[in-house]
């Protein structure tokens, strides 16, 4: 008697447990099956599919705060990849601040929340929503959490460079990360080219590269395809010089077969990705193909017309 006596409460606790954890799995479940079923349904509906309040979700959520942090952080790519993949009408990534917001709310130990959610708010239109200010709310946030982390400095004066070229407030950022514990050597270095010389390809193929070391296989793939665009940038100059150099005769029409026959080219050039840069006939402008995954460049390294 005195045995289930004692055992009683835990049995029930570890009862109860299994119970909120199965909830929240057949809750995951569901919902997936849902947007597979209606992936059509209104937008109006998927803006109320998450409470906003931090303090509320927290709340509710008792100890569990790690396990619905993983929820909220599943919808929050959800919507994030259901918006890119969107071909109908604008994309709209409205819920992605607040989802991920939530996430670290219920977690704030949750470094890939936090770094990959800055990736996804400060990428540019189409690709994201263009939001480098909420992109840094995130990470100071972070960094209020961890202070510890020089990951976050770093990636708040990435931020600075990559997206609003404020260089100024990349090197701050740079250095300060550069004085936390356990920081790598080559951010100090880093704040000083950035300084020095932040709006050169040179400066950002050295930052991007000490990223493709990073730990982070998603980080080292950003960083890959940063690499790859600032190539692609170089080629479409060193093309824009060539079809500068030999346009069509009088009345023609500029292609790339046409500059092949003359053997001014081997073959219709590709960029990086392996699609062909797009040449327009009618102003000789070289440029990326909206079809390239390496599509759309960032703004300040997109070439003017020739």
């Amino acid at each position: 008697m005195t045995a289930r006596t004692t055992q009683g409460p835990r049995a029930v606790s570890l009862a109860a447990i299994a119970a909120i954890v199965l909830c929240v799995a057949g809750a995951v479940s569901l919902q997936v099956a849902r947007d597979r079923l209606y992936a059509g349904q209104s937008r109006e509906t998927a803006r109320i599919l998450y409470v906003r309040s931090g303090a509320a979700v927290k709340r509710l959520a008792l100890d569990f705060d790690a396990l619905w942090a993983d929820v909220y952080w599943i919808r929050a790519i959800q919507h994030y990849g259901g918006e890119r993949l969107n071909e109908v009408g604008r994309r709209n990534y409205e819920l992605l601040f607040p989802l991920v917001d939530l996430t670290t709310t219920l977690d704030p130990y949750f470094s890939i929340a936090y770094r990959f959610g800055a990736i996804f708010l400060s990428e540019a239109p189409p690709g994201g929503p263009g939001r480098p200010d909420q992109a840094i709310a995130l990470l100071r946030k972070g960094a209020a959490a961890q202070p510890e982390k020089w990951q976050y400095l770093h990636d708040i004066a990435f931020v600075y460079y990559w997206h609003l070229r404020d260089f100024d407030a990349a090197a701050m950022w740079f250095q300060r990360a550069s004085e936390l514990p356990n920081a790598p050597n080559w951010l100090k270095p880093l704040a000083a080219s950035v300084l020095g010389a932040g709006s050169d390809r040179a400066s950002a193929r050295f930052l991007w590269n000490q990223i493709l070391q990073s730990e982070e296989e998603w980080l080292r793939r950003n960083a890959a395809r940063a690499l790859s665009q600032l190539d692609a940038v170089d080629a479409i100059e060193q093309l824009q010089a060539i079809v500068n150099r030999f346009p069509p005769p009088a009345g023609g029409q500029y292609s790339w077969d046409a500059l092949v026959r003359r053997r001014v080219l081997r073959g219709i050039p590709l960029d990086p990705a392996g699609t062909p840069f797009e040449l327009d006939p009618a102003t000789g402008r070289v440029s990326l193909s909206p079809s390239s995954s390496l599509a759309p460049l960032p703004q300040h390294l997109r070439t003017p017309p020739s």
